[in-house]
């Protein structure tokens, strides 16, 4: 029986698929529905004549043939992207859209004030901002660009560190103004802490309080720092927070500045695939030169 050709387009669905570990998953990345994502699927697997998921209890698998499709169409994606970056639309201006990922803080509290001019600059661009105390999978396809505390090891990703950033202690005035100012690290035992919780740290970069002191319990937590900032902002106790978050908000003062100061880095990463791509290079250009004007402020001395 003679073969039937396939769907080029069909292979989009299997590397979705392959990346969200599920049809549900692939469905929602591509913008369809599940079942559209499920019947395109299996045409590709009825034109190839041959399985390329097992379907388990658990979630779905891809098979030996699954995998190996999976590898070439990842190739034929990466000359597409190559095309599309060289020769598509070289003239016609930057368009289309761009992911962004970035920890919650930074994401929120430095990045989102300044996308709408970013936008301005490109009108033809869709600008998508997850601000998310996670790490981002670039090779899934999870963001276009990612803003990370640490630098990636593996993978074919490339990495620029974009800044270093100090944090300190903050208070609430209202807090303080309860329970007095605190005068040395020893006092800082008897004060309510604000911390995240520590089986969600997402990064060993972020697990500071021990730093501090290894006597300091956390009474209140949260996952998100934004959150962890509003608590304190609110008075709920003293909390470790980035300069740049940390000194534009009057409602918080510094508490030790002299004696407990930590310094981290921010690290702007790309999919080797994806960072020559008009939208992606201007996203990551952009971000790189707004965090270098704003140098000083990352480094609490503004």
């Amino acid at each position: 029986m003679a073969e039937r050709d396939f769907e080029w387009s069909d292979l989009r669905f299997l590397l979705a698929v392959a990346r969200a570990g599920s049809l549900t998953g692939a469905a929602r990345q591509l913008g369809v529905e599940h079942s559209t994502a499920s019947r395109r699927i299996a045409a590709l697997e009825a034109a190839l004549g041959t399985k390329l998921l097992d379907r388990r209890p658990g979630g779905i698998a891809l098979t030996a043939q699954g995998e190996r499709l999976t590898a070439a169409a990842e190739g034929m994606e990466t000359l597409a992207l190559a095309v599309q970056g060289e020769i598509g639309g070289a003239d016609l201006g930057v368009s289309g859209t761009v992911r962004i990922g970035a920890p919650d803080g930074f994401g929120t509290c430095f990045l989102a004030p300044r996308l709408g001019a970013f936008s301005s600059l490109h009108p033809g661009l869709e600008i998508q901002l997850l601000a998310m105390p996670r790490v981002f999978s670039l090779s899934k396809r999870e963001a276009d660009v990612a803003i990370s505390v640490s630098r990636p090891q593996e993978g074919r990703l490339h990495a620029r560190k974009l800044t270093d950033y100090r944090l300190g202690l903050y208070a609430g005035r209202s807090y303080l103004e309860r329970h007095g100012p605190i005068a040395t690290r020893a006092a800082l035992v008897r004060h309510a802490f604000v911390g995240y919780i520590d089986d969600l740290i997402y990064a060993p970069e972020l697990d500071y309080v021990p730093l501090v002191s290894r006597e300091l319990k956390p009474k209140v937590k949260s996952s998100n720092l934004v959150a962890q900032m509003q608590a304190t902002r609110a008075g709920a106790g003293v909390c470790v927070l980035p300069c740049f978050m940390g000194d534009a908000e009057p409602d918080l003062v510094p508490v030790l500045p002299a004696e407990v100061s930590l310094t981290r880095a921010f690290y702007l990463v790309t999919h080797t695939d994806m960072r020559d791509l008009a939208r992606v290079r201007v996203a990551a250009d952009f971000i790189a030169a707004e965090v270098a004007r704003a140098k000083a402020r990352f480094l609490g001395t503004s």
